[in-house]
């Protein structure tokens, strides 16, 4: 175990069988939103926090009314929830991926799941495909050893064959498989044009895949209403991008109108955009369309 001054506990609750899921900023926001949501619905208590001084440097200070304001380092944070379902749970968030050292940040939070007898780590991540941003996610999963891809047969989730997950919610199953510790990552769909906004649909689609795995019951119905919103921004953004830029941007509609056509199992004959086109799609829907029309 690290030295205390490095994991400070607010509690120490006798947990019941826990599962540990955690969760840092990635594509579209997918698994923290996820795990904030938990923590919200569950309405789970603090645990406590890894001292974030290894993991990230600053590089100046905020100051308010002429007066230096406390350095403010992103948190990483460990909540629990007792008695839902057959088990008791933590959730770890941490607010940013670490600058360095993200080895060991993964290892204080198994350390802590090795402190209450965690038997399973649950992470998520964004996959992203050529689907539109309207479409119902997939759900895919990567996990720690072969014995758990038998479990996930009874459920309609899919396996990741092949491929990477980057960041911390890939680098923590990696560290948990080194320590043979049971391990499965969550995989939403997310618009390969979408990968720095919000996707509430995708982190709601990785929910009820947990939901399925396990006998947790939470109300999902909030993520609707936030999906349909992050619905109407881009679909307002597609309209501008008709009405201001015409021609010049008959690719990008083009590439819209096609996802939005396609039916399910088409995904893969959709004939892949260009590297440049995505990236003017991306620019565009991170509000950067107008720099291009000289506006």
């Amino acid at each position: 175990m690290p030295e205390m001054e490095e994991i400070v506990f607010f509690k120490e609750p006798k947990l019941r069988d826990p599962y540990l899921i955690a969760a840092w900023p990635g594509m579209g926001g997918v698994a923290i939103i996820a795990a904030k949501y938990l923590i919200e619905k569950l309405k789970a208590e603090e645990l406590g926090f890894i001292s974030p001084e290894e993991f990230f440097d600053l590089n100046g200070v905020y100051v308010h009314d002429s007066v230096v304001k406390e350095f403010q380092f992103p948190e990483n944070k460990f909540y629990f929830v007792e008695g839902k379902g057959s088990r008791d749970w933590i959730i770890f968030t941490g607010e940013a991926q670490p600058a360095a050292n993200g080895f060991l940040l993964a290892n204080y939070v198994l350390d802590i799941a090795d402190k209450f007898a965690v038997r399973r780590i649950h992470t998520f991540a964004a996959a992203p495909t050529h689907i539109h941003h309207t479409k119902k996610p997939k759900v895919s999963a990567a996990v720690t050893s072969s014995e758990l891809l038998s479990e996930l047969a009874l459920y309609n989730i899919n396996q990741l064959k092949e491929g990477s997950i980057s960041g911390m919610n890939g680098l923590l199953l990696g560290a948990a498989k080194h320590r043979n510790i049971e391990g499965l990552c969550l995989l939403g769909e997310i618009p390969v044009y979408t990968t720095h906004i919000a996707n509430p649909r995708a982190s709601k689609a990785v929910l009820e895949s947990l939901i399925q795995i396990s006998d947790l019951e939470i109300d999902l119905s909030d993520m609707d209403k936030w999906a349909q919103d992050s619905d109407k921004q881009i679909e307002d953004k597609i309209r501008q991008l008709k009405e201001s830029f015409g021609e010049e941007a008959s690719g990008l509609i083009d590439y819209f109108q096609r996802l939005a056509e396609q039916t399910a199992g088409e995904e893969q004959l959709l004939e892949q955009p260009s590297d440049e086109l995505l990236q003017d799609i991306e620019r565009f829907l991170k509000d950067q369309g107008e720099q291009k029309g000289g506006h």
